[in-house]
This record gives structure tokens, C-alpha cells and sequence, in this order.
């Protein structure tokens, strides 16, 4: 019996892919590709030295796992790769980061077929 939900999540996917993606490049030193990503965010919370709570967010993309191929192999994102979006005349350059001890990037499914990537602005070109 097939796994409904996998099918599901598949068809959701599609849909997320055909209808809430922009263009965005994934930069890996002089590696590049061309990815469609939607757009997403997180927000984090730390308690700095003082005992403060800090709430951070971060731009996320939300990218699938198969079109990430740099130097023709699929790979995962690293801390310090980049991510260019481009709007109107302006490239917003994201580095690929999470704050304290939180990886960079996650799965956005059970069945790891997304993945999503955490980012700071680091430029405006």
C-alpha cells in the first residue's frame, strides 16, 4: 500500500514549487546554480550572558533537496555559502548561518525532500 501521506506531501511540494518560488543563486565559492526557492523565515530565541532573551530571525529558503548540485553533485548546504535574490535592480547576498549552536539548514519534510536553509544579509549589491 503506498504512503498516502508521502503522496501528500509530494503533491503539496509541487504545488509550493509551481506557485511560491522565486529565482535565487546558491554560491559555493566559484561553484553556482540557479535554484527555485520559496521564501520563508525562522525565529530564534537566546539567553545571552545576562540572562536576557534574545529573539533573532532569519530569511529562509526553502529549497528542494535534488536541485542543490554544485559541481555536478548533489550536496547540502554549508555554513558561509551564499545565497543571491535578486529584486528589481538589487542583489540581496544571505550567508548561510544560524545563530549559537542551531545548524544552518534543516529538512522541511520527513521524507527529506526540502530543505531549509537559514541566512543572514550579509550584502545589498
Amino acid at each position: 500500500m503506498p504512503d498516502v501521506l508521502e503522496k501528500g506531501l509530494a503533491w503539496l511540494d509541487d504545488q509550493r514549487h509551481a506557485h511560491m518560488t522565486r529565482t535565487v543563486v546558491y554560491q559555493r565559492g566559484a561553484d553556482a546554480v540557479e535554484i527555485a526557492a520559496t521564501i520563508g523565515r525562522t525565529e530564534f530565541e537566546q539567553v545571552d550572558e545576562f540572562g536576557a532573551v534574545q529573539r533573532l530571525q532569519s530569511r529562509d529558503f526553502l529549497v528542494r533537496a535534488a536541485d542543490l548540485v554544485l559541481a555536478g553533485a548533489p550536496t547540502l548546504p554549508k555554513a558561509g555559502d551564499r545565497i543571491r535574490e535578486t529584486a528589481d535592480t538589487q542583489t540581496f547576498v544571505y550567508e548561510v548561518m544560524a545563530p549559537g549552536n542551531e545548524p544552518p539548514w534543516r529538512y522541511s519534510d520527513p521524507y527529506r525532500k526540502a530543505l531549509r536553509i537559514h541566512t543572514k544579509h550579509v550584502a545589498t549589491e
